[in-house]
């Protein structure tokens, strides 16, 4: 009777070892693609039309604070006709945070502007636009 016991104990233990190797062996097929598989299933998207790039945000269009129109600039969040007044009477800035410097807008209203305005300059050479900030 010990001989069927031990030979029972020793197909149990076995079925146990195969079906942990079965259950492993699942668990891998479900892992996540390496990076080359990736690659290979983009590749295949690309190849029946299906767009594998996600799409780029749109680009904003910048406001340049040196040039712009008082309309143009009334589109900016928390400008007003008296703020494009003022921006417009402050020309030339050599740099969009002179609004906040030189007291045209407040910090609050330019943290809400900044991703949005440029201060584009009005010659190439430096010296040239030196000289006109320093009529100011």
């Amino acid at each position: 009777m010990k001989f069927s016991i031990a030979k029972a104990s020793l197909i149990t233990l076995t079925l146990l070892l195969s079906a942990s190797l079965c259950t492993a062996a699942d668990n891998k097929a479900s892992a996540p693609q390496p990076a080359a598989s990736k690659a290979e299933a983009s590749a295949k998207n690309v190849k029946s039309g299906i767009a594998a790039k996600p799409k780029a945000a749109p680009k904003v269009k910048l406001v340049d604070i040196n040039s712009a129109k008082k309309e143009e600039l009334k589109t900016l969040p928390g400008i007003s006709d008296t703020l494009a007044d003022k921006i417009i009477a402050g020309r030339p800035y050599g740099s969009k945070a002179w609004l906040v410097s030189r007291n045209i807008i407040d910090s609050a209203v330019y943290e809400g502007l900044k991703q949005q305005v440029i201060a584009k300059q009005p010659n190439k050479d430096a010296a040239k636009n030196a000289a006109l900030y320093k009529k100011k």
